[in-house]
């Protein structure tokens, strides 16, 4: 029986629609479920989010992590709904929240395109707001844009407490008129999508430790809460050491936002943070998987600034990379974000090239003089690249699915 017909049979002998979207979800998938529940029901995210604690998370990069985290701090109480396969578009949010008992919490990362018609939606009781930065550049090039849209969306109490990356000075111009917004310095080492003030157009001045506009009043806001190292810290003198397991500063940042909306929810911190040990991997990122006796890292990173983050978590040279690059529909048809990543970087490695665009990869390696071949089926550069030890895989958004994928069915890992 297909989905069409058992939506049909439900409604005709009187399934309530609360009963119909629970099981659409267990039965038809995260997105083909929940596009049935939304056309069975357009306010379907509305009901579902009423009666239990929304919490949202979104920007460019880090979603799915932040989440992950989030969700794992929120689970002390029991369980905890959420999205954790990329499923961030409202048809993914509904089968999520459809999947379980009316008032259990949820933690749900969003589409930062998206999330202003989500927050409509759900009434949150947080959103944690990460980052902007360009992704997909043939649909959301224009990240000012996206900034006022959240601006709009945020203003007053629409969203409970935000919680608010202090460092991204477009981040902050989205949050402004939040009623109640928790600033947290975190950090944001790539400031290139972020030069000109939104407030005034002019040019916005970067120092180590702040930002502010050279013409208008517009700055970075004091912070209710600073991330040094992997230790938070109060301007009332407590601190708090974060446990992770998860490598790099980026995750840092992530869980110090998770953790933060988790207190905001009533979670007891020390207990969040102790429990962020207990994540080894997010839905396939930074798992270890086995190829050719070698043991494989597999990373994801999809735009500059990922790729500004990825550099420091991989290993040392001269340990091999596989580069794998698509440019499907997910990960945006244009790939001249190439020419922003300091490849260069990764002199000194050898890197396999791999995926759809892996010749577009080899002109960009080949002005950045780093010694590479080109092998264009990803799981065949993993193999070529074991020959030289242990190594690194990274791999924008459909590339790095690809990849998961293949490593299943031909079991040469342990994903």
């Amino acid at each position: 029986m297909t989905l069409p017909e058992r939506t049909r049979i439900a409604v005709r002998v009187g399934v309530g629609v609360s009963e119909v979207s629970r099981r659409l979800a267990k039965g038809g998938g995260s997105v083909i479920g929940g596009r049935a529940i939304l056309a069975l029901d357009p306010k379907a995210l509305a009901r579902l989010s009423a009666g239990r604690k929304v919490a949202l998370v979104s920007g460019t990069n880090g979603k799915t992590t932040t989440t992950s985290l989030l969700a794992t701090a929120l689970s002390g109480g029991g369980r905890v709904l959420t999205n954790l396969q990329g499923a961030n578009l409202p048809m993914g949010l509904v089968s999520a929240l459809a999947d379980g008992p009316p008032g259990s919490p949820a933690a749900l990362e969003v589409d930062e395109a998206w999330l202003p018609k989500v927050v409509a939606a759900t009434r949150p009781a947080a959103v944690g707001l990460l980052n902007l930065t360009r992704d997909q550049l043939d649909r959301n090039n224009e990240v000012r844009t996206l900034a006022s849209s959240w601006r709009s969306a945020l203003a007053g109490n629409a969203a409970g407490t935000v919680v608010a990356n202090a460092d991204d000075p477009l981040v902050v111009w989205g949050a402004g008129r939040a009623t109640n917004v928790l600033w947290v310095g975190i950090g944001q080492p790539w400031t290139e999508d972020s030069g000109g003030c939104p407030s005034c157009g002019s040019r916005i001045i970067f120092t180590p430790s702040s930002w502010s506009c050279g013409a208008c009043d517009f700055a970075r806001p004091r912070t209710d809460v600073e991330l040094e190292g992997d230790t938070l810290r109060w301007p009332n003198a407590t601190t708090l050491r974060l446990e992770l397991a998860l490598p790099g500063r980026a995750n840092r940042a992530n869980a110090a936002v998770a953790l933060c909306v988790a207190k905001a929810l009533g979670a007891d911190p020390n207990v969040a943070a102790r429990s962020f040990s207990s994540l080894g991997e997010v839905a396939g990122r930074y798992a270890n998987v086995a190829v050719g006796g070698r043991k494989a890292r597999l990373l994801l990173a999809k735009n500059p600034a990922g790729w500004m983050e990825t550099f420091e978590v991989l290993a040392s040279p001269p340990a091999p990379v596989v580069v794998a690059v698509n440019a499907r529909l997910a990960d945006g048809r244009d790939p001249s974000w190439l020419w922003d990543v300091p490849f260069e970087r990764l002199r000194g490695h050898f890197v396999a090239l791999a995926g759809e665009r892996a010749w577009d990869l080899a002109v960009r390696f080949r002005y950045a003089e780093v010694d590479h071949t080109v092998i264009s089926d990803p799981l065949d550069a993993m193999r070529h690249a074991s020959g030289g030890g242990d190594f690194d895989v990274v791999a924008n958004y459909t590339a790095f699915q690809e990849i998961r994928s293949k490593v299943r069915s031909v079991g040469v890992g342990n994903l």
